[in-house]
């Protein structure tokens, strides 16, 4: 923790919610100084949908390298189908996806047969590699989205909040992948749908910039983001494992980013 900057206000929202039995967080913020606050941040949680980012990132880093092209396509077929979070599930076998149509579906509503088509079209092991090459030493994915926690024998996808919120950091810095390339993933995270978790507190109008990526399954709810602020992008990331039930968990998710944001001098409400 960096003690330039007084943390207490954020100190205080992490005690109160992990007064709650069993619920335990996992956050790591970086201040657009370059101060950081930690709290488990090199612990390992359970990623959910938070591992898309990963994806994301691989995606456009084999786009760069000329292996894929946004505009190809894939026709949907029934065996494609997985369950969980998204509505391609729901739409008929022969519809016809570009990988950009693939990507804004896996980062705007969290849709898992979007993201294990992605991830069967770019491979595990190779966003895996990634992850490593970009400083991610203790994060995974491990397995497709299924829609449910790993079960017993099943590999899991994990994530340390300090990684994920160097990865953020990294698109952000146009260092993930190519500066046009990065640019495209802001712009992704920027149309997701959920604005109950950071953006929870912002003021209905004249918001400021923002962009995230969400993760829930039972007992879990996590969110990656960033907001835009004066003096440059805060980066914000949050595990909440077994909150009391997922509206506390999104709740939590605000109250952390609102004193995460105060404490830098840029207060939401």
């Amino acid at each position: 923790m960096d003690q330039q900057i007084d943390w207490s206000g954020l100190e205080a929202v992490v005690a109160a919610a992990e007064s709650a039995p069993s619920c335990v967080l996992g956050i790591a913020v970086s201040a657009p100084s370059g101060a950081r606050f930690e709290h488990h941040g090199e612990r390992a949680f359970v990623a959910a949908s938070t591992v898309k980012i990963a994806v994301m990132v691989e995606l456009f880093r084999q786009v760069d390298a000329g292996r894929h092209s946004l505009s190809d396509r894939h026709v949907l077929a029934d065996q494609d189908r997985a369950p969980g979070s998204g509505v391609i599930l729901h739409l008929d076998a022969g519809t016809s996806f570009s990988l950009a149509d693939l990507a804004y579906l896996m980062i705007s509503i969290s849709d898992n047969t979007a993201t294990n088509l992605l991830i069967e079209l770019v491979g595990m092991d190779n966003v895996n590699a990634t992850m490593r090459r970009l400083g991610m030493t203790g994060s995974t994915l491990g397995r497709l989205m299924k829609g449910r926690p790993a079960q017993p024998g099943e590999n899991e996808n994990w994530a340390l909040p300090s990684d994920y919120a160097r990865l953020i950091t990294a698109i952000l810095e146009g260092k993930a992948a190519s500066a046009k390339a990065c640019d495209r993933m802001v712009a992704l995270l920027e149309r997701q749908q959920n604005d109950r978790r950071i953006a929870r507190f912002m003021p209905a109008g004249n918001r400021p910039r923002w962009g995230s990526k969400t993760g829930s399954l039972t007992g879990i709810v996590n969110y990656l983001g960033f907001v835009v602020t004066g003096a440059g992008p805060m980066v914000i990331g949050v595990f909440c494992e077994q909150p009391p039930d997922p509206l506390r968990g999104e709740e939590i998710i605000g109250e952390v980013s609102r004193a995460a944001l105060a404490a830098v001098g840029f207060p939401l409400s």
